[in-house]
């Protein structure tokens, strides 16, 4: 059955499509691939659209855009996080079976929290238009009332327990989107890349090898590894042992955020000394750094802000991407540019020496923006006030680049 059709009939006519699905076989694999991962990019692909190209009309103040960078990086994350979200509330579903006279059975339990996210899923396509984004709440009230339904017919428990199981698993869930939104918020402002190209890279490999080092090259060897994530995940659930689930399912999106390798990005102190003390012919007023995020999602920054108290200020922001670093590099395979203008201003992302660029100019009096990605692991960007865009790309280039990008390897363990 094709995703449309599925998320058409359990949400349309769910008292029968919960009896169907709690007959039909399943794997963790073609759950998550054939099903949670196009929906789930639905919303990261409209939110990306909707805050970066669109952006938030404020009354009196006008219109403002997420930077290139830092939408891609909540679009790409949002979008590994609504996989793991999913495993990690079937978790939750099975673990609580048996406390309301329900049997624990994993797979029923991945159903059960993959279908009632549908509605949620469906609706992300509202963020296209920002003003739209809290209407997607009704899609998620009525995501519970299928939780409701189906927690009966897959997990067995009995009609009169339905509504206490379904409050307890409510609770956790929003526990759990509070965590993922915390974490999200930290890893979006230390410039980190999620998950984005699941769905086309978890494919099984064609016959067909391509040239190692091209767009598709890249893909097939991810692609690669994911099979040997899924053939994991689907060996854990079959053990029936949760903490082997749990882990199977971060290493599955380790190894899809970090492109095949485990990387641990360099400590603070070795970013600290790549900010001047002045930046383009301004003097540092303050600095900070730090590395943060969970296990196998860690990433390093070291932000440092400059001005002269008369109007010209710039802001200057060296991350190190670390475990999410692969898919960073997938934007750069997939030579993701382009470039548009309007009455407020220009915006071109480009290939300069192998390197991806991003630049934003303002014609009114505002922000101009320079990015560059590093080695496909590392971004610097500069957002000044007051200052050109080409005082901003001389002085990121005055930094010490190449360096930089000479650390690209540090921290990064093939994975088995």
């Amino acid at each position: 059955m094709s995703v449309i059709e599925r998320a058409k009939k359990i949400c349309l006519a769910p008292d029968t499509e919960w009896s169907v699905i709690a007959a039909e076989p399943a794997s963790p694999g073609t759950l998550v691939r054939g099903y949670t991962a196009p929906l789930a990019a639905i919303g990261a692909v409209a939110g990306f659209i909707g805050g970066t190209l669109i952006g938030h009309t404020v009354p009196y103040l006008g219109t403002y855009r997420v930077p290139f960078f830092s939408g891609l990086v909540f679009a790409l994350f949002s979008f590994g996080m609504a996989i793991v979200g999913v495993f990690v509330l079937a978790l939750i579903i099975n673990a609580l079976a048996p406390t309301f006279g329900g049997e624990q059975n994993s797979t029923q339990a991945l159903k059960v929290a993959v279908y009632s996210y549908t509605p949620a899923m469906v609706a992300g396509v509202l963020r296209l238009v920002p003003l739209l984004s809290i209407l997607i709440i009704f899609a998620s009230i009525y995501g519970m009332y299928l939780l409701y339904l189906g927690l009966p017919r897959l997990m067995k428990c009995p009609e009169d327990k339905a509504v206490g199981y379904t409050a307890v698993v409510i609770v956790c869930a929003i526990v759990l989107a509070v965590v993922i939104g915390a974490i999200g918020g930290t890893m979006a402002g230390a410039g980190i890349v999620g998950a984005g190209a699941l769905s086309s890279a978890a494919r099984p490999r064609s016959e067909v090898q391509f040239d190692k080092d091209s767009p598709m090259g890249k893909l097939q060897q991810l692609g690669a590894k994911m099979e040997e994530s899924n053939k994991k995940m689907e060996a854990a659930q079959k053990s029936g042992d949760q903490k082997a689930q749990v882990a199977a399912a971060f290493e599955g999106l380790g190894t899809l955020l970090g492109g095949g390798t485990r990387v641990d990005p360099v400590a603070i102190d070795q970013l600290k000394p790549f900010v001047p003390e002045s930046f383009a012919g301004l003097p540092k007023t303050a600095s900070s750094a730090e590395k943060t995020g969970i296990a196998g999602l860690m990433v390093s920054k070291a932000e440092a802000r400059y001005g002269d108290g008369a109007g010209k200020s710039v802001t200057l922001d060296i991350s190190d991407t670390g475990g999410v670093s692969g898919l960073l590099g997938l934007a750069s395979w997939a030579r993701m540019e382009g470039e548009n203008e309007d009455d407020r201003g220009s915006e071109k992302t480009e290939k300069v020496g192998g390197r991806l660029v991003h630049e934003r100019i303002s014609k009114r009096g505002g922000a101009n923006e320079f990015d560059i990605v590093l080695g496909d692991r590392f971004i610097v960007s500069a957002k000044g006030n007051g200052v050109g865009i080409d005082e901003l790309k001389a002085a990121v280039a005055g930094l010490d680049l190449a360096r930089i990008e000479s650390m690209k390897a540090l921290g990064a363990e093939k994975q088995p």
